[in-house]
């Protein structure tokens, strides 16, 4: 079988196009424009991919190999030139969600689920770690790059499928999971869910739909009861959380989740994989380390920010290092329900440069929050030491001057190509 993805560049996409290719099926897709997800791919064996998403590009692709599947991302508009081609042709067209049910069907996997406000990412990537630490089969789906692995894979001879399950555009309740883990709730995708409520009630109903879940006992009280569901509740103050010897409280707190439903699932001791776990190495764009000192991470809600926060200032302190925040926050959108949740998230910083939002899905009737206007919203004392920036020779000189100056600099940039993170990756390594 043929499948195409569109927006296989996407970190949603690109993994469980990886999966499929592992899974034996014929793998192609497209994305708008280049990246290093799309570069990644194409060293993975992914070679044949598009860039470009027009209706001769895969009339193209379909007549050089008929396409059975047309996978595509929240991303790609119903007016789109593919999925308009593959209406027309009668190609099955689907969001990932469909594949990936069928790919659990028929390999008859249990799903081990990851959802939550923050921190999905890096309890997923920690749950494969474990797996392969105690050297157990498993297929997987990662939205960040991981050194210990592809960022999607299939093995045969594995029994679960550890999976990121996003809640923007409601992808999470496609599915039915073995075992929930919540990392925690907050309040996001607020053009998804226009109320907290509305978000709460998504995961209400993925709580519902799970045949087990695993939560932290101050999340509870967000949610309706249960009267016929397994849970199991952990809660913030459990000592053995300071067990797992990784920088960061919700680092910590990440792979307590974790220890405690491989546990259940395993039977491994605990002590064993809080151990294990104080080995993980991390994934891409979570407090990455692009040079000495400089810090890139994916952090765009107050949640994430928060948790890069903890990180950075528990390593400065063993260092004795003042901190360096340079911002792009990801979106407009999100900034015009958020800003005034960002008034002390910075506080322990010596300096904040604050570059323009990254640009996406906005919403063309909302005004555009510049930096100057956006820095407001930070307390009087944070205000003081907060500056509007760009990407661009000045800003790159401070940055370097806060490196020569032994300062940790922690950047924070939640998009794609054209985003800081980028931008930080081209001008210094």
């Amino acid at each position: 079988m043929h499948v195409f993805f569109s927006g296989i560049g996407g970190t949603g996409i690109g993994p469980l196009a990886q999966v499929a290719k592992q899974a034996g099926y014929s793998v192609s897709g497209s994305d708008e424009k280049d990246s290093q997800y799309i570069s990644y791919l194409r060293k993975g064996g992914i070679s044949d991919i598009q860039i470009g998403q027009t209706r001769e590009q895969i009339a193209a692709a379909h007549q050089k190999q008929p396409i059975d599947w047309f996978v595509y991302s929240s991303a790609v508009s119903q007016d789109s030139p593919e999925l308009v081609f593959c209406g027309q042709n009668q190609i099955k067209s689907t969001k990932r969600d469909e594949f990936l049910n069928e790919i659990l069907s028929q390999r008859a996997l249990k799903l081990v689920a990851v959802a939550g406000t923050h921190g999905k990412t890096t309890t997923t990537a920690m749950a494969v770690w474990l797996f392969k630490q105690l050297k157990i089969p498993i297929s997987y789906s990662v939205g960040a790059k991981i050194s210990f692995g592809d960022m999607g894979a299939f093995d045969p001879q594995s029994e679960y499928f550890v999976y990121e399950a996003d809640e923007f555009d409601r992808n999470f309740l496609a599915f039915h999971p073995y075992v929930a883990l919540i990392t925690g709730l907050g309040w996001d995708h607020h053009e998804i869910f226009p109320t907290q409520e509305d978000y709460f009630q998504a995961f209400h109903q993925f709580i519902f739909q799970s045949q087990w879940t695993i939560m932290w006992d101050e999340d509870s009280d967000k949610l309706s009861e249960f009267k016929t569901h397994r849970f199991s509740f952990l809660k913030y103050t459990d000592t053995q959380i300071e067990k797992i010897k990784l920088a960061g409280l919700y680092n910590r707190r990440d792979g307590w989740l974790v220890a405690n439903a491989v546990h259940e699932l395993t039977k491994e001791p605990l002590e064993k994989l809080l151990e294990s776990l104080s080995k993980f190495p991390g994934v891409s764009r979570r407090f990455e380390k692009l040079a000495e000192n400089l810090y890139t991470d994916y952090a765009h809600t107050p949640e994430k920010i928060t948790g890069a926060m903890s990180v950075a200032k528990e390593t400065a302190q063993s260092a004795g290092q003042k901190i360096v925040v340079v911002y792009e926050p990801l979106t407009n959108r999100r900034m015009h329900h958020t800003h005034f949740l960002h008034r002390n998230i910075f506080s322990g910083t010596s300096a904040i440069y604050w570059v323009p939002s990254y640009l996406a899905r906005e919403d063309p009737s909302q005004p555009f929050l510049t930096p100057e206007e956006l820095i407001k919203s930070l307390s009087p004392e944070l205000q003081a030491i907060a500056r509007p920036a760009k990407l661009d020779a000045n800003l790159k000189e401070s940055i370097q001057g806060h490196l020569n100056s032994g300062d940790l600099v922690l950047c924070l940039s939640g998009g794609g190509g054209g985003s800081l993170d980028e931008w930080l990756r081209a001008e210094f390594r």
